[in-house]
């Protein structure tokens, strides 16, 4: 992983908390989705509880992901973010 990717994923967090609008539900799970197969790779967690929809969202998108390469993750996170803030 190049240090150059490393350091403009890490200003696209940052910049991904300062959006001046709420982006929507589905941007929020790729946001989620993308952020985490960038730090952790493949989703390894348990299906969360049947009733916590908000959990099943969140694991569903990050299991959407599996194989994406973490590069790939955090290049499509600078991406989306880029595309939020314009």
């Amino acid at each position: 992983m190049t240090q150059n990717l490393t350091e403009l994923f890490e200003k696209a967090v940052v910049a991904s908390k300062t959006l001046t609008e709420r982006p929507s539900n589905e941007d929020l799970l790729s946001l989620y989705a993308h952020f985490k197969q960038a730090k952790e790779g493949d989703n390894g967690e348990a299906k969360p509880a049947m009733f916590d929809f908000k959990a099943i969202a969140k694991h569903q998108a990050w299991e959407k992901l599996k194989g994406m390469s973490k590069e790939d993750a955090m290049l499509n996170y600078i991406e989306l973010v880029k595309k939020l803030k314009s």
